[in-house]
């Protein structure tokens, strides 16, 4: 019993400082400084209405599957083996499904269209594979593969500091401007 006030003092106090204080403190600083990040990045667009509608978050992936967007990578986790039968199976499935889907793009499909990314989400793909599906975007629209191209190079990042990282377009922005809407 004597030892029991003290653990619950400390138990107390430390409930107090860590899962209440703390957390507070991390959230109010989230708010203040990342409003956007802390929010979860939703990309909201006012329509012509004048009303505002949520579209998604840029930074987790969304899935499109019809022939006049951006189609991104795969969802859902892989922590497969690039060697493995599994994986490789895998890629022969979405590189069929590739064909299928775009029967007259003969092109070398890129690598990021047939793999998923290690956290499953990844809201972008790479320029080549973006420009891989100009074509088919413009013919569905019925508008020039070279708009397609503005639209997609408006939405591509560089490299982080100039020298970090790759070159990356963002499906839902691209998408959604596709559509008259960024």
């Amino acid at each position: 019993m004597k030892l029991l006030k003290p653990a619950l003092v400390c138990f107390a106090l430390m409930t107090l400082l860590c899962g209440i204080l703390y957390t507070a403190a991390i959230t109010g600083a989230a708010q203040l400084f990342f409003p956007s990040q802390a929010n979860g990045s939703i990309l909201t667009v006012t329509l012509k209405d004048g009303t505002r509608k949520e579209y998604g978050s840029e930074l987790i992936a969304q899935e499109f599957t019809k022939s006049q967007y951006l189609i991104g990578r795969q969802t859902g986790v892989s922590n497969l083996s690039p060697t493995s039968d599994e994986q490789k199976k895998l890629v022969q499935e979405r590189i069929d499904w590739w064909h299928s889907f775009d029967p007259g793009n003969t092109a070398d499909i890129p690598a990021d269209l047939v793999t998923a990314s290690g956290s499953g989400v990844d809201p972008n793909i790479s320029p080549e594979a973006a420009e891989y599906q100009a074509a088919r975007i413009a013919a569905a629209r019925n508008i020039t593969v070279d708009e397609v191209k503005r639209v997609i190079q408006t939405y591509t990042s560089g490299r982080f500091l100039g020298v970090i990282g790759e070159p990356a377009v963002n499906v839902l922005k691209v998408n959604l401007a596709l559509d008259g809407l960024l």
